[in-house]
Formats: C-alpha cells, sequence, structure tokens
C-alpha cells in the first residue's frame, strides 16, 4: 500500500473515530442521563441502557475510541510532518516571540492531556446513591402533605 493509500486510510478511520467519540459522548449526555436527572424526570429511579450497555460502559467505550484517535493523530502528524514543517518556516518562522507562542500553546495542549493524571476528586460523604434521591422525593411530599 502506497504512503498516499495509507494516509487516506488514517485519515478516514481518525474521522470514523471523531465521530463515535461525539455521537457516545451525546449519547452519555442527553440520553443516558444522570441518576439524579433520571429521578427529576421520571420521578423514580430508572437504570438506562443502550444496545445492553449503562452510561458508564459507554464512557469505556469512548474513552477506547478517544485513544485510538490520539494514535491515529499522531500517526497523521507524523504522515504530514514535512508539511507541517514548512507552513511554519513560511508563515510564521521559528524566531522569538513566535517560537516562545508556540511552545506555550503544545505545553497548555500536554497539561490538558496529562493533568487528569494528577488531580484528585473531592470526595464527601453522601447519603446511598438512589436512597438519597428517594429520601429527597419523600420530605418534599410529606411536607405537602402536613399543611
Amino acid at each position: 500500500m502506497g504512503k498516499m493509500k495509507l494516509n487516506m486510510w488514517i485519515d478516514l478511520l481518525l474521522l470514523l473515530c471523531f465521530s463515535l467519540v461525539v455521537g457516545i459522548g451525546f449519547l452519555i449526555k442527553y440520553v443516558l442521563i444522570t441518576g439524579q436527572e433520571v429521578w427529576t424526570k421520571y420521578g423514580t429511579y430508572l437504570h438506562l441502557e443502550f444496545l445492553g450497555m449503562d452510561r458508564h460502559e459507554w464512557g469505556d467505550v469512548h474513552l477506547i475510541f478517544g485513544l485510538i484517535m490520539i494514535f491515529l493523530l499522531v500517526l497523521h502528524v507524523i504522515y504530514h510532518w514535512t508539511l507541517i514543517k514548512s507552513m511554519f518556516d513560511k508563515f510564521w518562522g521559528l524566531l522569538g516571540i513566535k517560537l516562545i507562542s508556540i511552545i506555550i500553546f503544545l505545553s497548555t495542549c500536554l497539561f490538558f492531556i496529562f493533568a487528569p493524571f494528577f488531580v484528585g476528586a473531592d470526595v464527601s460523604n453522601l447519603s446511598n446513591g438512589k436512597e438519597h434521591y428517594k429520601t429527597e422525593k419523600v420530605r418534599k411530599y410529606k411536607g405537602r402533605n402536613h399543611k
């Protein structure tokens, strides 16, 4: 397979992975909603699934395709490196403030990629998952009934 055909396949797979990552992200956000949103929308706790997987399992699929997309993006940059280097030299040059700006931009991108591996979540105690929402709903109804 020639370099041009391989590059085309990389680009097509990159587009497919991008589409899957975006689509699965929308599925998780708007269809397989959080437990609190389920309670608000349906008034009870329900387990939502699509194709036999819940939002957390789809999150795993989302991550896998995201990692594949990163790998394909790196291949894409490698195949276009000569063009990228040529464009930087021709349009911006790599001297002074321009070089510093590029380094800062790329460092910021790397920070966003790797920061999640070095931070911790804020942890606090709550009631047991669905019981928390049930308790809140019961309190509201009891308050209305006692008036």
